[in-house]
């Protein structure tokens, strides 16, 4: 690819925070707050489900809302994207609210994939809250769930997808499973850093099949629903598109000789 023709950009913005926008939203954050007071005043520890990364920072808002200063973010692992809010008072004792799961395939099997896996652990009855990231490797999955779930999916877990497996409750999965996946970053130029711009570029399509698919409510930036075409996009947004997979905005560069902005991003 070309260089800019101008000198290095400082960093690019980052999104800050975005306010509640549902009664959903306006719940969690009511509820964290609630549990703040709750493990402050009797010096209890307490935790949430596993939440996604729009509502982690709807979190953190009502936890700093609420003036906790013994809130922690933890799913299991130290990449993990679905994480549980920890509030644990000092003195109180500490309980590991996040359990890994190992479910495993015979060799040469129908191998299944992230969704089977994750489908076939909330078929057992359990809402999303409980289960957080799935790890695949060649012959297992690494589920990282709720603590008091796990028993269960290692009693009940029988097939996922076409293919039988066995599930265990395990203290801690191998160093290897806990390496972040190594991603495919990939680069473009758009004329103008608004998302059906960003979000053409990155599905490789023309910005009138970028505003379709905005307009029918199937993108989703940092899970908050794109309204219009013409939302600014930061450096770090994640582009959720319905049916067609997951992007980042990794990187935004400076500009071109044409005065485009050189993106670089990449698909999950």
């Amino acid at each position: 690819m070309a260089s800019s023709s101008e000198p290095a950009p400082a960093p690019a913005a980052r999104r800050g925070y975005v306010p509640p926008r549902t009664a959903e939203e306006t719940l969690l954050m009511h509820r964290v707050q609630e549990l703040c007071q709750t493990a402050g005043n009797r010096g209890i520890p307490r935790h949430t489900g596993f939440l996604s990364d729009r509502e982690q920072a709807l979190a953190q808002a009502a936890v700093n809302r609420a003036g906790c200063t013994f809130a922690r973010f933890w799913g299991g692992w130290p990449g993990a994207e679905r994480r549980v809010l920890c509030l644990e008072p000092p003195d109180a004792w500490r309980e590991e609210p996040v359990t890994p799961v190992c479910v495993a395939w015979a060799p040469g099997a129908d191998a299944p994939q992230h969704r089977d896996v994750l489908g076939a652990v909330l078929g057992l009855g359990l809402e999303r809250a409980a289960v957080g990231d799935v790890l695949l490797q060649p012959n297992a999955a690494w589920v990282f769930v709720l603590a008091d779930k796990a028993g269960l999916i290692a009693r009940e877990l029988l097939s996922a997808g076409h293919c039988p497996v066995t599930a265990r409750v395990c203290a801690e999965p191998p160093p290897e499973v806990l390496c972040p996946p190594e991603r495919a970053l990939r680069q473009a130029t758009v004329p103008a850093l608004r998302a059906d711009a960003v979000l053409a570029a990155m599905l490789r399509a023309p910005r009138s099949r970028a505003a379709q698919l905005i307009a029918a409510g199937r993108v989703q930036v940092g899970h908050v629903p794109l309204r219009t075409g013409h939302e600014p996009v930061f450096a770090g947004d994640i582009f959720t598109v319905s049916g067609l997979g997951r992007y980042q905005l990794q990187d935004i560069g400076g500009k071109s000789r044409k005065d485009r902005v050189f993106i670089t991003y990449f698909q999950y």
